[in-house]
């Protein structure tokens, strides 16, 4: 009497019987393998609804330089619309599988237009900046406000003395108060920030402000004077 054959299949070039050991450990492993990147694949596409969902709040300026499709436009703006709560996890569903037809470049795109809303461009940080460090120059260097006022005629010279003088007093201050607040907590204590005062913040307000119109001036300049050589 014949044998009847094992059944089974080859994996490079071994063969694996149908119920051993080694066929359940290979089927275990494949199984995981596809739940692993079905895992990966919802993750991703959750992730890109919620991106969706945070682009319905990005300000228009930044929104209209994603140049996103129609379709995706549209959907934002009816999911907007939609009060239902059904309603709107039907539509933000739809914005998702919008969502996954971007390209990677695109998705970046609207990450960083996210980025920029929440924390500024890099322009607007460097402005930030450059504020900060002639607001702590005026206050430390005597001679800082006669190179301000230099580079800023227009400046309030009255005001700004003002401003510059009460900050110095206020810094003092603060100093004082942290000082004697740690000698009382004692040394193990993590000395707290004190407020530096309104004058501190309204004289970097003023430094702000001033340097805004100067480079907008500067730039309206630089236009004017490349139109008249067209």
């Amino acid at each position: 009497m014949s044998r009847k054959p094992t059944k089974g299949y080859f994996v490079r070039g071994k063969f694996v019987a149908e119920g051993s050991e080694l066929d359940l450990e290979l089927k275990a492993e494949l199984k995981g393998t596809y739940d692993s990147t079905k895992t990966d694949l919802k993750r991703e596409s959750d992730a890109l609804q919620d991106l969706g969902k945070e682009l319905m709040t990005l300000r228009s300026d930044l929104f209209k330089r994603l140049q996103l499709s129609d379709q995706l436009i549209d959907a934002l703006a009816e999911a907007k619309r939609i009060t239902n709560f059904e309603g709107k996890r039907r539509q933000m569903q739809y914005v998702g599988k919008l969502m996954r037809k971007l390209t990677p470049e695109q998705v970046a795109a609207v990450k960083q237009a996210l980025d920029e809303q929440r924390n500024g461009s890099a322009g607007e940080k460097m402005s930030l900046q450059v504020a900060e460090q002639w607001r702590d120059r005026l206050i430390v260097e005597e001679a800082a406000l006669s190179i301000w006022l230099e580079h800023f005629p227009g400046t309030d010279v009255q005001q700004l003395r003002s401003l510059i003088r009460q900050s110095r007093k206020d810094i003092e201050k603060a100093k004082e108060q942290a000082a004697a607040a740690a000698a009382a907590a004692g040394p193990d204590t993590e000395p707290k920030e004190v407020s530096k005062g309104r004058a501190y913040r309204d004289l970097f307000q003023l430094v702000r402000e001033q340097l805004a119109s100067t480079d907008k001036a500067g730039k309206a300049d630089a236009a004017a004077e490349d139109d008249g050589d067209e």
